[in-house]
């Protein structure tokens, strides 16, 4: 994979750290699919993903995987066909499973410098926040983009500061308070209709995702 110019902005030092990056993330669905396809042009090598759903018609306005020729295939296969195709050098782990407690253990979840929590279940974001942080690994999560109309009012914080956020407010109901500080998250601050459908659209999350990659991205580059 040419990676000329993303060189020529870091440095061939940092652009060689980024390659050998290890990179868990589970879903990848409207967020979570950008940040996987960012994180492959960006010459990450070293990448687990975890999604147990299929492509589904309702995903073809926001998931960069999903298109006509490929509904009903699990996740997980369409992603492993398209991003081989970019870089030829990515070592692709899939695993279909949804994650929960019974089975985080099989993982590893040691191995991975950066845990990427882009899922939609609350049950399983605090598990992997809990877990991070006793195991001191870097960890960022998606909060809500469902209603959201203003892909400006995204930005990364921790979860003990985030506002106008319901699933954020349902995360920290559950994660420990003492833990709450150390974990990012992509936030928005937008106040949407208190409607009962969960409408979306494509920018909002693909900006999220977006966000989680340059967080990681940058994060090599500065440290």
């Amino acid at each position: 994979m040419n990676l000329e110019r993303l060189e020529s902005l870091v440095g061939l030092d940092v652009l060689e750290r980024i390659k050998n990056l290890n990179i868990l993330i589970v879903g990848i669905g409207g967020i979570g699919g950008y940040t996987l396809e960012s994180l492959v042009r960006c010459g990450v090598e070293n990448i687990t993903i975890i999604d147990y759903d299929r492509v589904d018609s309702s995903n073809l306005n926001r998931q960069i995987i999903s298109n006509l020729n490929n509904i009903g295939q699990l996740k997980v296969d369409v992603a492993r066909k398209r991003y081989t195709n970019i870089n030829d050098k990515l070592n692709l782990k899939t695993m279909s499973i949804f994650l929960d407690k019974d089975n985080i253990d099989s993982i590893n979840i040691c191995q991975f410098d950066y845990v990427v929590d882009a899922c939609d279940s609350v049950e399983t974001k605090a598990l992997l926040m809990g877990v991070c942080v006793s195991k001191n690994i870097k960890i960022i999560s998606s909060m809500g983009t469902a209603k959201k109309m203003d892909a400006t009012k995204l930005s990364i914080t921790t979860l003990d500061k985030t506002n106008y956020d319901k699933l954020a407010k349902k995360l920290r109901s559950v994660v420990p308070k003492n833990i709450q500080r150390k974990i990012k998250v992509v936030s928005s601050t937008e106040q949407v209709k208190d409607i009962n459908v969960l409408g979306s659209n494509s920018f909002v999350p693909a900006t999220s995702g977006l966000l989680i990659t340059n967080y990681i991205i940058n994060d090599v580059a500065n440290s």
